[in-house]
């Protein structure tokens, strides 16, 4: 007899299987309605050493099953009839020193379903490609180049990837921005062909995560949203601050201040109402020995959060402007 939690989790596999065919089905009771139809680009960019993924498509929280990336190692996508395994073993064997061509004929042999698979894979020296089974569902099909690999499934047309491939090209700014660009672009020219849902974007940078702990530069998923590209966006702007500031942060803690300071500084613009941004702005200026700056951010953090003003009293941190009349009147309270 089958126990309660293992018929749940084969019940859920079954579900979760049934929502993976973006691809012709084959079985005669899979209702067209379940084929997932995606749309992504994993790219590098060589001057920071960042490779991460974007996708977008109409099915819950593709950012669950699509995106996979190991820093300075590479980044993959895996879609159409997802076989998730494909995004740890490309990582494992770009990691064993092979090529992605190689890695492509290897995945698309050992895969018996490969006809209905679609990955796309960028190595950390740059190298690329893309892949699309013949029995994916039209338009299906992909492009990449040197530090970036484009495909989709199940959609509009061919331009939804060349003008990808376009926009990523032609556009300015971080890896994120460049690839959130390319997003916009597919879905302007018709995107998914059955609409939207999810997108979601990760990007990784050797000790780029919360405390250098990690390489999660930027892992952000909208899994369900009547307007995922406008939500992703939202979520994207506070991303680029977060990233900068964990970056800023980590740096501060090794004691690279003025390193940390550039950081610290772009999280400032790109979260002007947020208080504790400019507190620890004030805490990395004082650090490089700019008193006024310092106090000038302290000032805009506690009128944004004056909740602030006690953290500073007894911040180590700002224990360099303890004494000063100005610090001394900003965490009094008075004039708030």
């Amino acid at each position: 007899m089958i126990s309660r939690p293992a018929f749940a989790a084969i019940l859920r596999i079954s579900v979760i299987m049934s929502f993976l065919a973006p691809c012709v089905a084959v079985a005669a009771n899979v209702h067209p309605q379940n084929n997932i139809a995606t749309f992504s680009i994993v790219a590098r960019d060589p001057a920071t050493g960042e490779m991460g993924v974007a996708v977008a498509s109409r099915f819950f929280a593709v950012g669950s099953v699509v995106p996979w990336a190991r820093a300075d190692v590479g980044a993959v996508a895996t879609q159409a009839y997802a076989n998730t395994s494909v995004g740890w073993r490309a990582l494992d064997m770009l990691k064993a020193g092979m090529n992605v061509e190689q890695i492509k004929d290897s995945l698309v042999a050992s895969d018996s379903g490969s006809a209905r698979r679609q990955f796309g894979i960028v190595a950390a020296n740059g190298e690329s490609v893309t892949f699309t089974g013949d029995s994916c569902s039209v338009w299906a099909g992909g492009r990449s180049g040197p530090n970036y690999a484009i495909q989709g499934n199940i959609l509009a047309g061919e331009s939804v990837v060349t003008s990808m491939e376009d926009k990523f090209l032609h556009t300015e700014g971080t890896l994120a921005s460049r690839m959130y660009a390319a997003l916009l672009a597919g879905e302007a020219v018709g995107g998914d062909s059955r609409g939207k849902e999810s997108a979601a974007m990760y990007i990784v940078k050797a000790g780029a995560g919360y405390g250098g702990y990690t390489d999660r530069a930027i892992d952000i998923r909208v899994d369900d949203s009547k307007e995922p590209f406008k939500e992703l966006g939202r979520l994207l702007n506070i991303a680029e601050m977060n990233y900068s500031w964990n970056e800023a942060w980590t740096l501060f803690t090794e004691k690279k201040f003025k390193e940390a300071l550039p950081h610290m500084e772009r999280a400032s613009r790109l979260a002007p109402d947020y208080g504790e941004v400019f507190y620890d702005l004030a805490v990395i200026r004082l650090a490089n020995d700019d008193g006024r700056g310092a106090l000038s951010a302290l000032q805009k953090a506690i009128e944004l959060n004056p909740k602030l003003a006690t953290s500073a009293r007894t911040d180590n941190d700002l224990s360099a402007l303890h004494g000063n009349a100005q610090f001394e009147k900003l965490v009094s309270g008075a004039g708030n």
